[in-house]
This record gives C-alpha cells, sequence and structure tokens, in this order.
C-alpha cells in the first residue's frame, strides 16, 4: 500500500472518533482492570477504568455547572498524578481543551499562557502551585475558577472533594448527562494545546484536533502493533511525549500506567512497576547505564566482577560485529548467549528485566550508549518527532534495528528531505497550527502542507532516515566551516564524569566546550580515587578531575577533523537540571540560554592569554 492509500485507510479508520469515543470504549473492554497506579501517604493505590470514568464524569459535569463548555481552556499544573489525567479528561468531555503547564514556569510564564489562551478555569496540584496563580490573578481576567488539588484553599478557591462532590450529585440527578456531554465533542474539535518551551520568545500554542491525535494513534499502532502495556509515567504531561504515550496511547490501548511524580524518583518507581515498555530521553538511558556500571564496578568478589565485566564487553563486541553487517563467531555468540540470566539480573537492578520495548526519544543517543543496552538484550528503538507533529513521524522498525537512525516514516506519513537536506514531513498527524499566530505556522508549514522541521537529515539503509544536523544550531566558524554540535557533543561526554557538554565556536578561529559533571557519577568516581572534595566547585578545580575531562576530549578529538577539535575547555562549578534555566524539561540544551549566562567563560577561553584549560597543552605550548 503506497503512502497516500495508508493515509486514506487511517483516515477512514478514525473518521467521527474523538478521544471521548476512545475513553468510552477503554472503560468498556477494560472495565475492572487497573488503569493508573501512584503513591499516596507511602501506599501504593490503584483506579480501575471504570473508576477512572466516574471521576472524569464527576469533574466535567462540575465544570459545566460553572459555566465551562466547548471553545474553553482549562490550565493544570500539577506533577504526574491522577488528579492530573482525570482533569485534563473532564475538561475535554466538558467540550473543552486542556493546557498542561510545566510546574517550573514563572508566574509571568503562567500568566503569558493564560491570557494568550484566555483559560477561564486553573487546577493547581498544591498550595506552592497555587501561589503561581494567586500572584497572576489580578492580571488574568478569563481566569474565573481556581481549583486546588491537595491542600488548604483560601477563600474564592475551590478544593478537588468540593469540585468532585458537586459532579457526584449531579451524575446521580441526571445519570445520562455525563453522555451527552462528551457526544457533542466533534472530531475537529480542540482536544488540547501544548505551549512550546521556547528558548527566546514567548512560547508557541500548539493546537491539536480530536483527529489529529486519533489518527497519529492508528498509525503508529500500525507501525508497532502492540498489546496493554505496563509503563511509568514520569515525563512532564506538558510534553507532548508523555502526553501521548502514557495518557492517550494509553486510553488507546489499555495500558497500565504508574504515575511517577517526580523523575528523581523514577528508579524506586521502575523497581515497583517493572515496566514491559519504557520511553526514556538519552540522559535517563545515560544515567541508568551509569548506574549499572558503577555497581558492576563496586563488586567486591573480583571473579565476579571480571565475570560480568568480560560478558558484557563480549557482547558489546557482537552486537559490533551485527550492526556492521558482520557474522559473529560462534565462540563469541556462545559467551553471550550463556551470559543472557546475568543480563537479565542486571536489567532487573534498574526495574527493566520485564521490559520488551525500549525507546529513546527528544535527542540524539550516544553510540555507546546503543551499544551498553543492546548488549544487555535490550536494544534502544528511536522515535523522532515534534510536538507539531503531534509527537511521533518516524519509528526504528522492530524487525531492523539500527543505530544511530530515526527509523521510518510511520504509515501513512510522507518524509522526504529539502533542497539543503530539511527533513520535511505531511500527514494526518500535522498539528492545526499555532494558536492565534496564522504567520508563525505558514513560517513551519508551507502551501503543501509540508512541516519543515528544522532537522537535516540523510538516508540510511533499508529506507530509515538519520539525523546530522540541527538547521539553526550550525557553528560556523571564522574560516567558514559549518560544524555540527549535536556531533562534537556526543563525542565529548565519553566520560562517564561528563554530565552535559556545549560546544561553542560560532565565528571564531577553534572549537572549545563548556563541560558540567554529572552530580551523581562525578562526586562516586572522585571518592573512589580518594579525592575529598566537599562541593561541586572544589571537584572542578581537582588535577585528576581535570585530567579525565581532558582525556574524554582527547579521546573525542581522534575522531574529528582538525578543524572540528575541541582545544579549549571549561568546566563549569554548577549541576543543570529540568529545574534551571539550561534545559528544557526533556533535558534539551537551551544553547541561546547557555550562550548567553556563560558568556564571560566562553569569551575568557578566547582571550590573551586564555582562560579555562587546553586539550593539548603541549601542542598549545608549541
Amino acid at each position: 500500500m503506497d503512502v497516500l492509500a495508508e493515509r486514506a485507510a487511517i483516515d477512514a479508520a478514525v473518521s467521527g472518533k474523538t478521544i471521548c469515543t476512545l475513553f468510552a470504549d477503554a472503560v468498556e473492554k477494560w472495565s475492572d482492570r487497573p488503569a493508573l497506579h501512584w503513591k499516596s501517604n507511602g501506599d501504593w493505590e490503584t483506579l480501575t477504568w471504570r473508576g477512572y470514568r466516574d471521576l472524569v464524569a464527576a469533574v466535567t459535569l462540575a465544570l459545566r455547572s460553572l459555566g465551562f463548555g466547548p471553545g474553553q481552556f482549562g490550565l493544570i499544573m500539577a506533577r504526574n498524578a491522577p488528579e492530573h489525567v482525570i482533569a485534563d479528561l473532564g475538561i475535554v468531555h466538558a467540550g473543552g481543551a486542556a493546557i498542561s503547564v510545566y510546574n517550573t514556569l514563572a508566574p509571568e510564564q503562567i500568566q503569558y499562557v493564560a491570557n494568550h489562551s484566555e483559560a477561564t478555569v486553573a487546577f493547581a496540584e498544591d498550595e506552592g502551585l497555587l501561589e503561581k496563580f494567586l500572584a497572576i490573578r489580578p492580571s488574568t481576567p478569563h481566569l474565573r475558577h481556581l481549583v486546588l488539588v491537595r491542600g488548604s484553599a483560601p477563600e474564592g478557591v475551590m478544593t478537588w472533594e468540593s469540585l468532585l462532590a458537586k459532579g457526584h450529585e449531579l451524575m446521580e440527578a441526571e445519570p445520562k448527562s455525563f453522555e451527552q456531554s462528551w457526544r457533542g465533542v466533534g472530531p475537529e474539535d480542540t482536544v488540547s494545546l501544548i505551549y512550546t518551551s521556547g528558548t527566546t520568545g514567548p512560547p508557541k500554542g500548539v493546537v491539536y484536533s480530536h483527529n489529529n491525535i486519533l489518527w497519529t494513534l492508528e498509525s503508529v499502532q500500525r507501525f508497532w502493533e502492540i498489546e496493554p502495556e505496563t509503563l511509568v509515567s514520569y515525563l512532564p504531561l506538558a510534553h507532548v511525549a508523555e502526553r501521548f504515550t502514557s495518557q492517550w496511547r494509553g486510553i488507546h490501548l489499555g495500558h497500565e500506567v504508574w504515575l511517577c511524580p517526580d523523575p528523581n524518583l523514577l528508579l524506586p518507581f521502575l523497581l515497583e512497576a517493572r515496566p514491559t515498555l519504557f520511553v526514556g530521553v538519552p540522559r535517563v538511558w545515560e544515567k541508568l547505564m551509569a548506574g549499572l556500571q558503577a555497581g558492576i564496578a563496586a563488586e567486591p568478589d573480583e571473579s565476579k566482577r571480571h565475570m560480568a565485566q568480560g560478558a558484557l564487553s563480549t557482547s558489546i563486541s557482537a552486537y559490533r560485529l551485527r550492526h556492521e553487517g558482520q557474522p559473529v563467531p560462534p565462540d563469541v555468540a556462545a559467551v553471550v548467549e550463556r551470559a543472557t540470566p546475568l543480563f537479565t539480573l542486571l536489567r532487573s537492578k534498574v526495574g527493566l528485566d520485564r521490559c520488551a520495548t525500549a525507546i529513546t526519544s527528544t535527542a540524539p543517543c550516544r553510540p555507546e550508549v546503543h551499544e551498553f543496552w543492546a548488549a544487555l538484550g535490550l536494544p534502544l528503538y528511536e522515535v523522532w518527532g515534534m510536538s507539531e507533529l503531534t509527537g511521533p513521524a518516524t519509528v526504528v522498525p522492530m524487525d531492523d534495528h539500527q543505530a544511530p537512525s530515526i527509523g521510518k516514516p510511520m504509515p501513512g506519513v510522507e518524509v522526504r528531505l529539502g533542497e539543503d537536506g530539511e527533513l520535511l514531513v505531511r500527514g494526518g498527524n500535522v498539528m492545526v497550527g499555532y494558536y492565534k499566530e496564522p504567520a508563525k505556522t505558514a513560517d513551519i508549514i508551507d502551501a503543501e502542507g509540508w512541516v519543515h522541521s528544522g532537522d537535516i537529515a540523510e538516508h540510511g539503509p533499508n529506507g530509515q532516515f538519520k539525523i546530522i544536523d540541527r538547521k539553526k544550531e550550525l557553528i560556523i566558524t571564522s574560516a567558514g566551516k559549518n560544524i555540527s554540535p549535536a556531533n562534537l557533543e556526543a563525542l565529548a561526554k565519553s566520560s562517564p564524569i561528563i554530565g552535559q557538554a556545549v560546544a561553542v565556536g560560532d565565528a571564531r578561529n577553534f572549537i572549545s566546550v563548556l563541560v558540567v559533571l554529572d552530580p551523581q557519577v562525578a562526586p562516586a568516581w572522585a571518592k573512589a580515587r580518594g579525592i575529598a572534595a566537599t562541593s561541586m566547585a572544589e571537584l572542578v578545580e581537582h588535577p585528576l578531575v581535570i585530567e579525565e575531562v581532558r582525556r574524554a576530549l582527547t579521546s573525542a578529538n581522534t575522531h574529528l577533523s582538525r578543524v572540528e577539535q575541541f582545544k579549549r575547555f571549561t568546566i563549569l562549578p554548577t549541576e543543570w537540571s529540568p529545574e534551571s534555566e539550561e534545559l528544557t524539561p526533556t533535558m534539551k540544551l537551551k544553547r541561546r540560554v547557555i550562550h548567553s549566562k556563560y558568556q564571560p567563560q566562553i569569551e575568557a577561553m578566547y582571550s590573551n592569554p586564555p582562560g579555562g584549560h587546553a586539550v593539548d597543552p603541549e601542542r598549545e605550548a608549541g
């Protein structure tokens, strides 16, 4: 079937459907099965699909009684908690559209989203998040109702309990009113806005229709036909990756979702849930890998330690041979086969022993990370997409694992390369547009319906694509050489103590790099070497740490052309996280912010005498 025929088939399959019809089908099919798990006061709680529906119905009817309905927007500022997704579906079943906002936003940023969308209701998870809404209340005239999920509500703010009580009362009085409400929702109605976290200027609100979501769900299921899975929801629900995977696809396929309210608690949640499907951003896969490597290195029994390291090394060698299309010698294959129980045991240390589908997304994943997980029997499958494409657009096929690769277009999705190699995408997954921004919509979606992604790609084997650059992030040296910072940074992070690396050199005569140490791995690495540092500031000045970073960068330089090689580096005494200014909530680098914030350190590396450290002191001295 060609791509246009596939698109027509998907159009027909989802015709007339909405998130509301999908949810009704889920409740009918999986009524008493667990839908959501979460922790409350130290104890695990579970909500069945029927219980989920009853709470959504209560929120829907309570909102309708407040005058909320079609064409209106509701804001949700909460962690990954059951009330978050219940409020979302309540807003949608009332005929409105839900907007999840990042918990890290400042009051003025929330004010922008509230006024831009003219949201009429907002849910805040706790008193701390409510304070942000109270601070902007005088300047958000459309925001008529505030609901506090947990805590003591001040005057003029509703509690979650009172909202539910009102909804249950209305449901008892008019049992058919909930269905009447959601039956009025149509496929072309707006289901959500997702505000992209821009590094400059106000964020843009990506508009999704119900049809966008249903179409994309149907397409990805035709590519990867999976059954109901167990998964952990831990990335922000304000980001399309989590919203699509755990919420919308969870409803579509009946996933059993464990809600983790804080990414720092991910490991204990993984150990408890033991998911069968897991989506990780590259940084998460790196941290889990570093934890396992540290555990193996700390094994006190020398024979066990050497056995594990030897088996892992052999399995990585086998993966590299397969990756290059070479045969794996029988003796190597036999070692890997015998080590399978060990690899399962190692995966169980991070709760991934039952995981059959491991996905990496949102940013490039380093080759050694791919090698490590594939060696453990858990190859990482790349999914590429963007908010403007309702999440996914290309996927690595299960029967043709390649890395690095973003895979093939999903059914019904057209992908081609522009004249400059830019990845262009067209399909039913393309957003409706940017809310109230027709000019910006026209900048990214051309007259023929192609989304201009901003990513530069090339063709790989078997119809797969590979991202090689980001159009707006190229470093152009003073000699006019175009250099991809992402490639350099991936190589720079070959040492486990390096958490983040940012290559700089735009309009300069050589490449330098800002380095941030991994806040978990670096102190443990230092302690194992007898380094008595009490702070990150002390650690970055220690000669052994400087030498380890130099070693990693020297190794990186062996893979780079002369003009691309790192000449100087500065180790910053800071920690970057999704709560800090330097990273987005999905741990992507905010380059403009970093370049602005660390401008003095960058300038110093190009001064005379230069600041920071030389990668090759002898060559520089010569």
